[in-house]
Formats: C-alpha cells, structure tokens, sequence
C-alpha cells in the first residue's frame, strides 16, 4: 500500500486540529511557487500592509471570494506572525465551496516544517490527497520537506520515491532533510543518485550538501566536491566559499581551505569565523589568533562564533592571561549575556584550573542556566578533583527543575562510588537513557572501575546502537578483570558486526592479553591485526606492545616497539623499566632511566618502582639506596608503600635483615601485609626462624584467610627440622579452613595451554612425561646434579623426597614441552607461585643437555635460562 493510499483513510480528519498551533516566522524562500507569489503580492499593499484582523474583516464585506484573494489573506497572516489566524482561513477554504489550490498548501505546509507539527503536516497532506493536488510537484516538494523537518524521514522518502514527476527542487528537499536528520553519509549518496539519473545540481543544492559532507571529515570526498563546484560555477558565491572553508578545515585540508579563503573578494563574519575554527580544529592555535586580529583589521564584527573558537585556542596554549583579555572583549562586544559564549569561557577556565573564577561566571548567569552551563561546570569541579562540589551542584540543578541530559549524566557518571553509581543508574532508567550509547558507555564504564564487571555487561546488553567507544570500553573491563577469553570474543564479535577498531580497541584488546594465563599468540596476532589497519604506531597502542610483550616474556620484542616508537609517553619508559627490571636486566632498565633523565622527561612514583626493583633483582643495594634518597630529594616525589616495599627487599634479598627492620619501623604508616610476606620468604632464605614467625603472625593477623604465610612459617620449621612446630602451624590450618594454594604451571603449545599439577596424572600423555623425567634424571645425574632434599618440607626418607621433587609441576611441564615440540623450538612456562631451588637448578642443566631456551615466569620474576645458566645470576 501506497504512503497517499493509506493517507486517503485520514482524509475525514476534522480540521479543526489544525488550529492547534503557536507562533511561527514564515519563511517562502525555499519554494520557488511561495517565492513568486510573495513577490507578486508585494505590489498589492491593500491586504499586505493591513493587519489580519482587519483584513479578514475586508474579506468578510467582499462579495466575491475568490482563490486569489484568499492567497493574499494567507500571506499576509504568516508574515505577520499570525499563524493562528492563517489557518483558520485554511480551514474557511475548506469548508467552502471553493477548493484549496497548490498555493494554499504550499504555505501551509511550509508553516508545518518550520514548526516541527508533524500532525498538521499529515492531516495537511490528507487534504492534498483528498483534493487532487499530489499531482503538483510543488506540492509535493513541499510535502517531502515537511515529514524532513518533522524528523518523518521514512514518510518523507516514501513521498519522494512515489513522485511521478521530479525536479531539482525535490532532490533539494530530500537532501536538505537527510543532512537536517544527522544521516550525512547518505547525502553524499543521494547527491550522486541525483546526477546519474539527469539532474543538474543548483547552487542551492550545493549549499546543501557540502555542510553535510563537512560532519564526515572525508579527504576523498572533500575534494571531489570542491571540484564540482568548480565545475559547476558556483565557486564565487560567498556562502559555498564559506561551506567549502569549513568541510575542508574538518578534513584536514587546511591548504585548500585557506586558498578559498583568501581567494574571496567579499568575505563575511562567517568565513572569518570558518577560516579560524578550522586553524583551531587543526591544532594551529597561533595561526587562528593571527587570522583573528586580521578579522578586526578589516573591519569585520566578531561574533559569538567568533569567541568560541578563539577562547578554545586560548586553553590549547594555556595562555590565562590571553584568556582573560578575550573575556573583556566579549563584554564590550555585547556578549555579556550570551549563553554559549559564556559557557565556553567558564569552560576555558575550568580547564585552566580557575574553577572561582568559573565559579562566579557560573553564578552571574543565575535565572538563565541551561542544562549545557550545569553540565559544564560539574564537568569541571571533576575534572580538577572537586567531587563534593561536582555532587553537591548535581544535586542543586535537579532541585532547581533543571534535567539532567547525556552529557550530565555521563560526567556525574565519572564518581567512582558503589552506592551513587546504583543511585545514578536507576535514575537513569527512570528518564529513559540507559539504552543511550553515551550514556549506556559511562555507566558500563562506573561498573567496570568498581570491579562488577556482570553489572558492566548486562547495561552493555542494553546500549541500542553499540558504537567502537561502547565495545573499547567493554573490552576494558574484561581487560581489567583479567578475562582475555571474553575480551577476544568481543573483538571478533566487534569485527563481525562492522565496527572498526580503533586505537583505544587496540588498546584495550592487547592489554587483555598480558594477563599470565593469556596465550602468547593472541597478543602477537592483535599486533599484526593493527599493523594490517596502520594503527600499531599510535601512542597507546605501542605503549601496550611495550608492556604487553615484557609481561608475556618476550623483553626483545618489548625493547624493538619500543625502539621505533617515534614518541613516547610515561607509560613507555615505565614500562621498559620495569619489563628489564621484571627480567633481570637491571643494567638495561638502569640505562633507559638514564636516558630518561639526559632528555630531561618528568619521572614519577612509578618510575621508581621499577628502578628500585631492579636493584632489589640484581642485589644493588647501595645503587637502590641512592635512587631512593634522590627519588624524594632531587625529584620530590613522595614515598607511597610500594616504594618502602621495594626498599624492604631490597635490604632482605641481601641478608640486611636489621635495615628492613628499621625501614619497617620508620614508615609513617602501618606496614600492609605485602611487606611481612617480604620479611617472612626472606627469613625462610636466610633461616632466620624468630623473626619469621613475627611476619607470620603479622600476616595471619591482617589477612587470616590468606594460604600463604602458614605454608611459609610452616616450610620454615619443615627446612629447621622443627616437625612438632610444623604440624601445629597445619592444625591451625586446619582449624580455620585454609586451604593451602596448589602450585600450578602453564605452558602453550601450538595456540594451545596445558596446566599441571605436581604429581599430576590427568594428561593423556602422561606416561610419555614421565618418561622423560625419567631420562632427563639420569642425564642429569650423569652429568653431575643432585637433588637438593632441603626444598621438601616433609619429615619422609630421602628417596621419597626426591620422588616429589621430580614431579614438581614446572618439570612435568617442561617435560611436556621438549616431547610436544621440535627441537630447538623455545619453551615458556608460567609458575603461580615461586620456583624452588632445586627446579632452579634443574632446569638450568636441561637447557643446556636439551640446548632449549626457557623462560619460567614465577611469582616474583622472569627467569631466562640459556646453556646452563639463569639471567637472573641465582639470585631470586
């Protein structure tokens, strides 16, 4: 069924509703039947110059009513704002004998576009249907135009796709209603159809299209259309010069953009305003405020645009003073009470840390403060740390009648607080905007840096239209929760429904992948995925490249991005630092912080963690100690816990059992738990059983639950021949329902991970592992090694001890390894708690009688073993 068909059923429609209606500036000029027919009655002022009272009172007393009188009546009304009255002759006409021709309809609707009354504008169509006059294109053109700028773009098209006849002015109507709706990349589109099927675009058709194409920001496109208004001759008018500044300067094709601009002989306040938002929009701030003072020169009058633009240049070069002189000049130019320029100056301030000064700009606006001032300013108080401020002015908005829109709640939505988040959300839901993709993001977001990650999920379920920003964020959570299953499947779900990753996908997906159970291979294959879309080079995702590949082992491939990177962020060299320190590089990271300094970048409290660990893995005691002194002496950088840990094991790895002691003792606040665990597996190393027994007590007391310190205290006694005292620290166990934490080790094979436990029986390949073990044991021994018993905390024979050491969980792997790969092939394992001495050695001599590299990541480091000998000098 046809759109006029189903129109035919609600031609009875009462027109009486059409009076519904409020005030509305009539405008004829985009039809060219209104415009003639307004120029034709500037000759009548008998009705022209009359009020509509008056004038209907004088078509009252005509005896002969006629069409054309009727006409002049109609225009006469809305010229004069009296839209009420108009269409009460409307409804005249309706009622008598005479019928409405294209000319009455033509006002009309145009009055229902420029209202925005989509229901006048059907049952306005229903007369034209009913009347015959879906025949004239005119009419019709005006019928499009109407369902546009009602925001009835499906009606409009069906309109225009069941014209007979068409002309230019359609395809003008349909385009300037798909650019009105936000679907620019469909203008475009339309543009092309429009010139393959034989019409000759007019200059109001480009003046149409190319702000349209402006929004896309696309180069190719960009200067196709410049060079069809060449082609066309339109390239002299002065509002398609300014169009063109504009679409270009967004496009990056400041260079042509500027060209046009300077080309013009008569240029209005507009392209200044165009030629010095596009310097802006391109990061040449100076050049912007040159082309500004130019501005003045000739004469032109800044406007609100104008201030706009230049106040952003002023916080791009964080001139405050420039600031505050540009504020003045508003004033003077009679913005004092403009809200969008005032806005833009609280803003500016806001961002230049003045949050009094916004403050009071804020307050100065009081009666007039519209949600986009609210917002603004909240954004601001949590942009420079004022929450309470931010809350309290949330607050005050919402009692003052004001509605929160996207962009309050996706600001507010920043407040990382459990109880306020669930409060926002359900308000949220209340006013409909929980499907928003802004909105929907923000809060996926709140739920993702709280940790509830199900929460996360299921508003990401809900977001309608999930655009990139909407899945990066996703994929940022599950990053964080160290889920790198989930965050791979919403990649490649991202991929399949044609969303293009972006750097931050990027991002995020490969920082997914340094979680320790990950596979080696994902992180390599989403490298090579953004090398492929030329994304690899982005700051944030080479940053990630550098951190990922040092936490997966591969401290080569770390230092290589990070060689090419052709800038670097805090995040890079932190990241070196840490990766070499993680490695056992200390001279390496020791000589990129160095580096660091000669380019005289500014370090931070992470910086010196990785510095100090370093140290603390190579035994630099004294170096570890400078760096300390200089971290808070020379760059003024306020020791945190982790600092005082780093120096804490620093002193206990060297034996300097007295100096952690006294590091402990002199921290301004309470030692964590962390730092007794430092205490205690030194204490165990260094056999020190007093004092290992204090850090024990000291964990069990803050983290009762935790496995960890009664397996130590216990290993402890075990290694002292303290048996009694080792059964009682496994009571306690016992009594309190601890479970010790079973050692587990991970290898990947061919895209594949396998994970042991010591002992273990569950592979289908587990007689051939240990047969292995079996033959690796014997090569061993042949070529020198013992078992070391003291690293089984068990009161059993010798015998049995070496039995359970040789089915420690990183050897079943390796054995695992060596059958399931070819020879020479690198074998990587990942251990969740420390590698004992005697594995330590173990595996040193296999790499050497197998010629393998391994690299064993435990808890505490990476150990790199290569011929018989271990990167980290044994020394762990």
């Amino acid at each position: 069924m046809t759109l006029n068909t189903t129109l035919r059923a609600f031609s009875n429609t009462s027109t009486n509703s059409i009076l519904r209606l409020g005030s509305y500036q009539f405008h004829c000029h985009s039809n060219p039947l209104l415009q003639s027919h307004a120029v034709a009655l500037n000759s009548d002022t008998r009705l022209r110059d009359t009020d509509p009272p008056i004038a209907q009172q004088l078509f009252d007393q005509s005896p002969i009513r006629d069409l054309k009188r009727h006409n002049r009546l109609l225009y006469g009304s809305f010229s004069n704002e009296q839209s009420q009255e108009a269409l009460q002759h409307v409804v005249l006409l309706c009622r008598s004998n005479l019928s409405p021709n294209e000319l009455n309809m033509c006002y009309v609707l145009d009055y229902c576009a420029g209202s925005s009354n989509g229901t006048v504008g059907e049952q306005v169509h229903c007369q034209c249907v009913k009347c015959g006059l879906v025949h004239h294109v005119s009419v019709v053109n005006s019928i499009v135009d109407m369902y546009m700028k009602t925001g009835n773009v499906r009606d409009g098209r069906r309109v225009f796709d069941e014209m007979g006849d068409r002309n230019v002015m359609s395809w003008n109507s349909l385009l300037t209603g798909y650019s009105f709706n936000g679907f620019n990349d469909q203008v475009w589109e339309l543009f092309c159809q429009m010139q393959v099927e034989g019409y000759r675009p007019n200059y109001f058709t480009v003046s149409t299209v190319i702000p349209a194409l402006a929004k896309l920001s696309v180069v190719a496109i960009g200067m196709q259309t410049h060079a069809m208004v060449v082609k066309l001759g339109f390239d002299a008018e002065k509002v398609v010069c300014n169009s063109l500044i504009s679409m270009l300067s967004k496009s990056g094709m400041l260079r042509g953009a500027r060209a046009i601009f300077y080309g013009m002989e008569n240029k209005d306040s507009v392209s200044w305003n165009s030629m010095i938002a596009g310097y802006v929009i391109n990061g040449q701030d100076l050049e912007a405020f040159e082309i500004f003072n130019n501005m003045q020169l000739a004469g032109a009058k800044p406007t609100s645009a104008t201030f706009t633009s230049v106040i952003k240049s002023c916080v791009n070069l964080k001139e405050l003073g420039l600031l505050r002189v540009l504020h003045c000049k508003t004033l003077k130019s009679g913005f004092s009470t403009h809200q969008k320029v005032l806005t833009t100056l609280m803003v500016a301030l806001t961002k230049c840390k003045e949050m009094d000064d916004a403050f009071s700009l804020f307050s100065l606006m009081d009666g007039v403060q519209s949600v986009v001032s609210w917002t603004a300013m909240i954004s601001g108080y949590l942009q420079n740390g004022g929450t309470d401020q931010a809350l309290n002015l949330f607050s005050q908005m919402r009692s003052e009648g004001v509605k929160p829109n996207h962009f309050t709640y996706s600001a507010i939505l920043t407040v990382q607080h459990v109880a306020f988040i669930s409060e926002i959300h359900a308000e949220v839901i209340k006013t409909n905007y929980e499907k928003s993709s802004s909105v929907g993001t923000a809060l996926l977001d709140a739920y993702v840096k709280i940790g509830i990650i199900n929460d996360a999920v299921k508003v990401f379920e809900l977001i309608e239209v999930k655009d990139v920003i909407a899945w990066s964020a996703m994929l940022a959570g599950y990053a964080q929760a160290g889920e790198t299953e989930e965050a791979a499947k919403i990649f490649h779900q991202l991929t399949k429904e044609g969303i293009k990753p972006n750097e931050f996908t990027f991002c995020s997906i490969i920082n997914a992948c340094t979680a320790p159970t990950a596979s080696v291979e994902q992180g390599k294959q989403f490298h090579a995925y953004a090398i492929k879309l030329r994304l690899h080079n982005a700051l944030c995702v080479s940053s990630s490249l550098v951190t990922m590949y040092a936490k997966r082992g591969n401290i080569d491939s770390a230092h290589e991005v990070f060689k090419r990177q052709k800038e670097r962020d805090l995040v890079s060299w932190n990241s070196m630092i840490s990766g070499y320190a993680q490695h056992g590089q200390a001279k390496k990271a020791l000589e990129v912080f160095e580096e660091m300094q000669k380019q005289k970048l500014q370090v931070d409290a992470i910086t010196f963690i990785g510095v100090m660990s370093a140290c603390t893995h190579a035994g630099l005691v004294e170096k570890g100690q400078n760096y300390f002194n200089a971290m808070i002496n020379d760059h003024h950088v306020n020791p945190t816990m982790e600092h005082y840990s780093c120096m804490i094991d620093l002193y206990s790895r060297a034996g300097m059992m007295e100096k952690a002691m006294d590091i402990i003792n002199g921290m301004p606040f309470p030692p964590a738990a962390t730092v007794w665990r430092i205490v205690l597996a030194a204490s165990r190393v260094h056999h020190n059983i007093e004092l290992g027994k204090l850090a024990a007590e000291k964990i069990i007391a803050l983290e009762p639950e935790d496995s960890a310190a009664y397996v130590l205290l216990s290993n402890m006694y075990a290694a002292a021949g303290n048996w009694q005292e080792k059964v009682n620290v496994r009571k306690l166990m016992d009594k309190r329902k601890v479970k010790k934490e079973p050692g587990y080790s991970w290898i990947e094979v061919k895209n594949k991970t396998y994970s042991f436990l010591a002992g273990d029986l569950s592979h289908p390949l587990s007689d051939h592992i240990y047969s292995k073990l079996s033959e690796l044991n014997t090569r061993l021994r042949d070529a020198g090694y013992q078992p070391d018993t003291n690293y089984v905390f068990h009161d059993i024979e010798d015998e049995q001890k070496e039995t359970i050491l040789s089915h420690h969980s990183e050897r079943l792997a390796i054995a695992f390894g060596l059958i399931a790969t070819v020879p020479g092939i690198p074998l990587q394992i990942v251990k969740n708690l420390r590698v004992c001495g005697d594995c330590h050695s173990f595996i040193k001599l296999v790499s050497l009688i197998e010629q393998r590299y391994i690299v064993v990541r435990d808890s505490n480091r990476f150990h790199h073993f290569k011929e018989g000998l271990c990167s980290c000098g044994d020394y762990w």
